[in-house]
């Protein structure tokens, strides 16, 4: 053995870390906190700027409320989404709402009167169309972007005095 090397450490000088502690037999019991795994957003951070561009962009020129709802549409997916539409308060005139329900594989376009009068339902139709053929793909996110620009292109331009 060469001069300055430890062979063994005492157990009274070790030092122990938060959450470890040394037993009777020597045994070292260590506690660590597990943090559960987050639950997976549907859309990463690049592909949530694409759609909020796409629905900025949508909403200043047409001078209409588009507004997407992920999630849950229950039993009747109609009354839910036009129930989600109303939500939009004051806006709800010129709102335009997709609601998209992955789990049951359904979406709803809902529009009130001044969005209604704008566009029409035909291309709510092709709008759909396109949404189904991108969610075909597992492509959720392009056909949000594509049915918001379709919709938008429908409506017009708005030119309200400010």
């Amino acid at each position: 053995m060469a001069s300055g090397e430890i062979t063994h450490r005492s157990a009274e000088s070790e030092e122990l870390s938060a959450g470890e502690a040394r037993m009777a037999t020597g045994r070292l019991s260590v506690a660590r906190r597990v943090e559960p795994d987050r639950p997976r957003l549907p859309f990463s951070a690049s592909e949530l700027a694409r759609l909020d561009d796409a629905m900025a962009v949508a909403s200043r020129s047409t001078g209409l409320e588009f507004a997407i709802y992920l999630g849950d549409l229950g039993e009747d997916t109609r009354k839910q989404a036009e129930e989600l539409h109303a939500n939009l308060g004051a806006l709800a005139s010129e709102g335009v709402l997709i609601a998209v329900s992955p789990g049951q594989r359904k979406f709803e376009v809902v529009t009130g009167e001044e969005a209604y009068r704008r566009i029409p339902d035909r291309s709510c139709q092709l709008a759909a169309m396109s949404m189904v053929a991108s969610f075909k793909e597992d492509e959720l996110i392009d056909g949000l972007v594509s049915a918001v620009r379709m919709l938008a292109d429908a409506a017009g331009t708005s030119f309200k005095e400010s």
